[in-house]
């Protein structure tokens, strides 16, 4: 078995460029359980980054900090301002690192229990709670209001001020681990959580973290959530083939997705909500057209591909985790054989590679430059996107497809082959 078809020769794909990583401390006591970065995100507005290093921990740093450390330091440790040692330092103001007069603070965070799930919320006034029943709330989120939600073991999920470093809001609802969060990114600070009791909660934090709604039809555990650009579509995956796709305007199922062999563990659309990429134990990162719920993409990572039998076993080619670039054109996936993946949608064989142990999740920055990578030994990997330049007429099709549907295009009076563009058929 090969991680790649015999067309492929793997010395003559692309490295990806490591830019740095960012350690954690290792005490003598420490066992392997419990220190896992399970999940890695980015502020939408690109001035956070933050991962759960294990051992109930989250990490909050500016991610300007984490940038320019890489590009000056990277290679020596020793002085490197993000280095093991700097990130042990804590002061005794609640473990919050005292940082320089022009830089955003950063933050330790205790969560209590094992942090499963992260997700970054940011708000806009305009958007207002979907209780319209109740005038008087308890919080007043401004423009300026950033959100970082934890899920946790216990099936708690805490809410932190990211510029404070201090808990808003303490959810309890879930029964079981709350294993993935997604905020919407409409700004309303509406929040779905995905957990092991096997169902979806639907939160509004803007009501003071009310739950709005339980979303019920998954059999087994759910891995993951993703809301569409727009905010009007969720897409959530789990212990099971199917990827199920909900109306978020009425709390509905609007239908499932069918093409997968194993458990369905992560999901997210394209910038434009036209594309969505689900990657599976099955050893295949799928892209869907959801709309007309067809297979445009299927991107391999085992060869020859297992048969549907095989497909659902153990293998060393889990698919752990995919991320779609902000530029629409780029998707990395991280695999149980070693490597963290580049993938061109125009392409079946991945742009570039580099090498990662034990990867378990990854996320793309706010401008989609750096991928972020976590392991099972809490630590994070970066490492730059390919760059290439879009052409007018991807950008022209990413602007159309941000407000028409499939069908919508299709509707059109253009040309076939125009149409296929659109839609992309012909990726």
């Amino acid at each position: 078995m090969a991680s790649f078809p015999d067309s492929v020769n793997e010395n003559d794909l692309g490295k990806a460029k490591f830019i740095g990583e960012l350690l954690v401390p290792v005490a003598p006591f420490d066992q392997k359980s419990g220190r896992e970065a399970w999940t890695v995100a980015f502020a939408p507005n690109g001035s956070y980054f933050a991962w759960s290093q294990g051992h109930r921990i989250v990490r909050l740093i500016p991610w300007t900090k984490c940038l320019n450390s890489f590009s000056v330091d990277h290679g020596e440790e020793d002085t490197n301002a993000l280095s093991p040692r700097h990130l042990s330092r804590q002061s005794s103001n609640g473990g919050q690192v005292v940082p320089a007069a022009d830089q955003p603070p950063e933050h330790t965070i205790d969560c209590g229990d094992i942090v499963w799930g992260l997700a970054f919320g940011s708000s806009v006034p305009e958007k207002h709670s979907r209780c319209v029943n109740i005038e008087w709330h308890r919080f007043k989120f401004g423009q300026d209001q950033l959100l970082l939600a934890t899920g946790l073991n216990n099936g708690r999920i805490k809410i932190w001020d990211v510029y404070t470093g201090k808990l808003l809001l303490n959810l309890m609802d879930h029964t079981d681990v709350v294993r993935d969060l997604t905020f919407a990114p409409d700004g309303s600070l509406m929040l779905v959580s995905a957990s092991r009791d096997k169902t979806l909660r639907v939160w509004d934090l803007k009501d003071d973290g009310n739950m709005v709604k339980v979303l019920r039809g998954h059999q087994n555990w759910v891995y993951c959530s993703s809301f569409s650009p727009d905010s009007s579509i969720l897409c959530s995956v789990g212990a099971g083939k199917s990827v199920f796709l909900w109306n978020m305007d009425k709390f509905t199922l609007i239908r499932k997705l069918e093409g997968h062999h194993h458990d369905v563990v992560s999901c997210e659309f394209s910038p434009d909500g036209a594309l969505l990429a689900t990657a599976s134990y099955d050893t295949r990162v799928i892209v869907w057209d959801h709309h007309k719920a067809t297979i445009l993409l299927e991107l391999g990572h085992l060869f020859p591909p297992p048969s549907p039998i095989f497909a659902g076993g153990a293998n060393d080619r889990w698919v752990r985790s995919v991320s779609f670039c902000p530029d629409g054109r780029h998707i990395a996936s991280v695999t149980d054989d070693r490597l963290v993946r580049f993938w061109s949608i125009e392409e079946r064989a991945p742009l570039a590679i580099a090498s990662v142990s034990n990867g378990l999740c990854c996320a793309f920055s706010a401008q989609g430059s750096v991928l972020a990578a976590g392991t099972r030994d809490g630590s994070v990997h970066f490492w730059e996107c390919p760059r290439s330049i879009a052409s007018l007429q991807h950008m022209c099709r990413m602007a159309l497809r941000r407000v028409m549907s499939t069908q919508q295009v299709e509707a059109l009076a253009i040309p076939a082959l125009l149409c296929d563009y659109l839609t992309y058929k012909v990726i």
